[in-house]
């Protein structure tokens, strides 16, 4: 299994240090969240907590990931970077492709694309692009982005999209990996037909019988032959037997902020960098 830190709530001028010192101390991969607006008030619901209620106060950070990725990317070697999740129906496909894209391209191939439909009907309406059918959007976005990725002269007419005959440049020189966050049948299909999943927060046992879900889904698209990703991040596990479990559950990749183990959710940079130093020494080293 391998270990990624999630940047999600920090602020922004915590990023550059945090990354520098995840790559220093032996981590995989540094995760970044998006949302483009947060409104004061919403007539959508948050769907996970129980109350509907977004989990974050006003004020804070949601810096756009891929010019996230990128300052960090330049600031880095071997750090892996991924986004939990990505809006990606409020967008449009050339211009995702060509942010991913070239991100992928000045990184070495270091970045992975984790995407949601989207929750926040106001995100939607401040892009200019429709709610409804948001599925269906991605899953075409996502043939578009595949096609663009090549380098080579591509065209596509669909259902949303329609693009004419062009390239675009520079292109990965690997494909870059879709993960797909979610719980619902949709999202858990969309995940089994792609690179991976990316989880909310779970038990192990939930990660388990998630994991049996997507694979039967593997199974009947014909992909288990295809490596899988599960970025799974849970809470009922909290030390290195409890993320052996996690492991066997299917996890792949585990996802956490590792400072909330040792100075709580509302630390300082130093605590951060701490939790990240000592999380690694204390699981990492030993896995």
């Amino acid at each position: 299994m391998e270990f990624c830190f999630s940047a999600t709530f920090s602020p922004i001028d915590h990023y550059a240090a945090m990354a520098a010192a995840g790559e220093a101390s032996g981590w995989g991969t540094m995760s970044v969240s998006d949302h483009l607006i947060n409104p004061i008030e919403t007539r959508s619901t948050y769907p996970y907590t129980k109350d509907g209620e977004r989990r974050w106060e006003a004020g804070t950070d949601w810096p756009d990931p891929w010019v996230t990725i990128g300052h960090l990317a330049a600031l880095t070697e071997r750090l892996r970077f991924l986004t939990t999740v990505y809006i990606l129906p409020a967008r449009t496909p050339v211009h995702v492709a060509k942010q991913v894209g070239t991100a992928a391209v000045l990184s070495g191939n270091r970045v992975g694309l984790g995407i949601g439909m989207g929750w926040m009907e106001e995100e939607f309406d401040a892009m200019g692009t429709p709610f409804p059918k948001r599925g269906k959007r991605a899953d075409e976005m996502l043939e578009v982005l595949r096609k663009l990725w090549t380098g080579e002269v591509i065209e596509h007419h669909g259902e949303f999209f329609d693009v004419p005959p062009l390239e675009m440049l520079p292109a990965p020189s690997e494909p870059v990996p879709v993960y797909v966050g979610g719980v619902s049948e949709a999202a858990l299909r969309r995940a089994a037909r792609h690179d991976g999943w990316v989880s909310d927060l779970h038990t192990v046992a939930e990660l388990a019988e998630i994991r049996q879900r997507i694979e039967g889904y593997r199974q009947e698209y014909d992909r288990t032959h295809l490596p899988f990703a599960m970025f799974g991040s849970c809470k009922d596990a909290w030390d290195l037997d409890g993320y052996r479990r996690v492991h066997e559950a299917g996890v792949t990749h585990l996802v956490t902020m590792p400072w909330y183990f040792y100075a709580g959710a509302e630390t300082d940079l130093a605590g951060k960098l701490d939790g990240i130093q000592r999380f690694a020494d204390d699981i990492i080293a030993s896995w």
